[in-house]
């Protein structure tokens, strides 16, 4: 077998080989047993030349015993040269689709070995992007007890960095678990630690969009607007894929702020056309059904563009809300000219199953949206009309304070005549 030392020559021959052939030749490279600073050189140029070759042809297992394998040579060279090599290996696993289990357990032996040799800087790194890939994963519990512990070890070393990393990834845990106020406090800190340093743009652009759904979700559409827009001008300039996402929040919040018509205008701007494709679609569908107040467009939208819509936990969430206020806005115009009037009859007029309609009704009773009763033997509906307010009890009180007033101001006067 022939044996290739770690030289340059070595890996210009295996840039020429094909794929299989160039990966036998850099392993052998890695055995070489000389450690010049030439051949170190060689072998970190191998490493990178490696991983891209494993990850074109998907060999995820492979590259995480690359890493294991390499952990001698890692004593050879520099920490900050190590950190490079192993979050680079990291991303390129992160590159081949469904590999998140994957990546969990290649982070959870990294942070294993970091702590044996003492390489904090490096452990903590990874332990963020452990927690990341948790949160992906769904595991919450087990993404918040490792970010607990993580966020007071940076802070104490003052890194403010990862700092700004740690903070906005416990603002998205806490989100997701439907802790609004926790999740602003960790945002507050990201802003904070960010306002300290210089943050690479895209950084800022993710701190932006965070700000944007925070601000979204207490119905502040308004900022909501503006920072998705900041983060928008961020990744756009960048080229960054989370671009489209910004756009797309965008147009929600000047839908959910009844600016629908201006929803065509931004999509077939400038900056608009270089992302049109299935996620403005699905926006501009639910702006035209929004428009037209039909609820059968709607649903139309939601069924059309599930995967843009309904998989997408964020618009899903404000979309739920806006059908909620389209359904009982349509109800609330249907039943306006009766008194008595079958649900069945309202069923027809508005297109819905009868129990769907009914359900709702019933609610919009509780909630006071109309006056009313379900006689349900029936199957009717029975509107009342508005009862009317009597002014005599706001009188009353209003007569009631001005004779306090009276009293107190005739006590004070008695008060001084007796003195």
């Amino acid at each position: 077998m022939v044996s290739f030392p770690a030289t340059t020559e070595t890996i210009s021959l295996a840039l020429e080989a094909n794929s299989s052939e160039a990966i036998q030749i850099l392993y052998q490279v890695l055995e070489d047993p000389s450690s010049s600073p030439e051949a170190l050189r060689v072998k970190e140029q191998a490493i990178i030349n490696l991983c891209e070759r494993l990850t074109e042809e998907k060999r995820g297992e492979d590259l995480r015993k690359l890493l294991t394998k390499l952990r001698p040579f890692f004593s050879l060279i520099p920490k900050a040269k190590t950190a490079k090599i192993v979050r680079g290996i990291i991303d390129s696993v992160a590159k081949i689709p469904g590999t998140t289990d994957l990546q969990i357990t290649l982070c959870k032996e990294m942070v294993e070995w970091t702590r044996a040799e003492k390489r904090t800087f490096l452990r903590q790194r990874v332990e963020a992007r452990l927690a990341a890939l948790l949160m992906e994963n769904k595991e919450y519990v087990e993404a918040l007890a490792l970010l607990s512990g993580l966020v007071k070890e940076v802070r104490r070393l003052d890194d403010k960095l990862l700092l700004v990393d740690i903070d906005l990834l416990e603002s998205k845990l806490h989100f997701s678990l439907r802790n609004l106020p926790k999740a602003k406090a960790a945002l507050t800190a990201a802003r904070t630690a960010a306002n300290a340093i210089y943050v690479p743009p895209a950084q800022q652009g993710t701190i932006d969009l965070q700000s944007g759904i925070l601000h979204a979700e207490e119905k502040d559409y308004k900022t909501g607007y503006s920072y998705f827009f900041e983060a928008f001008e961020s990744f756009n300039a960048l080229g960054d894929s989370r671009a489209v996402f910004s756009l797309k929040y965008m147009l929600l919040c000047k839908i959910m702020v009844s600016q629908a018509d201006d929803v065509a205008g931004i999509i077939s701007s400038k900056a608009g056309l270089q992302y049109v494709g299935a996620d403005l679609d699905a926006m501009k569908a639910v702006a035209d059904a929004h428009s037209k107040r039909s609820l059968k467009l709607f649903e139309n939208a939601l069924r059309d563009y599930k995967a843009q819509l309904e998989d997408d936990p964020i618009v899903h969430r404000h979309l739920s809300s806006l059908y909620d206020t389209l359904l009982e806005q349509n109800l609330c115009r249907l039943i306006e000219p009766f008194s008595r009037v079958e649900i069945a009859h309202i069923a027809e007029l508005i297109g819905l199953p009868v129990d769907h309609v009914e359900k709702k009704l019933s609610q919009m009773i509780l909630d006071k949206k109309f006056a009313g009763t379900l006689d349900q033997g029936a199957g009717c509906l029975i509107i009342f009309e508005d009862p009317k307010a009597d002014a005599i009890y706001s009188a009353t009180l209003d007569t009631i304070a001005n004779m306090e007033k009276v009293v107190d101001s005739l006590y004070v006067r008695s008060a001084k005549i007796m003195a």
